[in-house]
C-alpha cells in the first residue's frame, strides 16, 4: 500500500492528464476494494459485537424462557397456596382458636378461683396455727412459770426438811456423843 501510494504521484507527472485521470480512477477502485476487504479483514478477526450480540440474545431468550417457566409454577403454586391458606386454613385456625381459647379462658377462670379459694384457705389455716401457737406459747409460758413456783415451793419444803434432818442429826449424834462419852469415862 505504501508502495502504490509512493508510486502515484511518479505516475501522475509523467503521463498526460487523461491517462492520469483514468489511472487514478483504477487506483482509486483498487483502494476501495482494498479497503473493502480490509474492513471486512478487520470485522471477522477483530469486531465480534455481532457474534457477541447473536450469543448474548440467544442467552437471554433461553434464561428467560427456562426461568421464566420455573417461576411461573413457583409463583403459580404459591398463588394457589395463598389462595388455600387464606379461604380454607386461616379460617378454620381462627375458629378452633377461638373454641379452644374460650375452654382455655373458662379453665383458666376455674383454675384461678380453685387457687384462690386454696389461697383463702391456706392462709385461714395459717392464721389459725399462729393464733393456735401464741395461745400454746402463752399457755407454756404460765405453766413453766406455774412449774417454776412449784419448784421454788417444793425446793423450800426440801431444804426446810434437809434443815430439819439435819437437827435431828444433828441432836442425835449429840446424844450419842454423850452416851459414848458415858462409856468413854470407864
Amino acid at each position: 500500500m505504501s508502495g502504490g501510494g509512493t508510486e502515484t504521484p511518479v505516475v501522475c507527472n509523467s503521463l498526460s492528464k487523461g491517462v492520469e485521470a483514468s489511472s487514478s480512477m483504477a487506483m482509486f477502485g483498487k483502494l476501495h476494494i482494498l479497503l473493502q476487504n480490509l474492513g471486512e479483514i478487520h470485522s471477522r478477526l477483530l469486531d465480534h459485537r455481532p457474534v457477541i450480540q447473536g450469543e448474548t440474545r440467544y442467552f437471554v431468550k433461553e434464561f428467560e424462557e427456562k426461568r421464566g417457566l420455573r417461576e411461573m409454577r413457583v409463583l403459580e403454586n404459591l398463588k394457589n397456596m395463598i389462595h388455600e391458606t387464606n379461604e380454607h386454613t386461616l379460617p378454620k385456625c381462627r375458629e378452633i382458636m377461638q373454641d379452644d381459647l374460650s375452654q382455655v379462658l373458662q379453665r383458666l377462670q376455674t383454675a384461678s378461683d380453685a387457687v384462690c379459694r386454696l389461697q383463702q384457705k391456706e392462709q385461714e389455716r395459717k392464721k389459725i396455727l399462729n393464733d393456735h401457737l401464741i395461745a400454746s406459747e402463752k399457755q407454756h409460758i404460765i405453766q413453766w412459770e406455774d412449774f417454776m413456783k412449784e419448784q421454788h415451793s417444793k425446793q423450800a419444803e426440801v431444804d426446810e426438811e434437809h434443815r430439819k434432818a439435819m437437827e435431828r442429826l444433828k441432836e442425835q449424834y449429840a446424844e450419842m456423843e454423850k452416851d459414848l462419852a458415858k462409856f468413854s469415862t470407864f
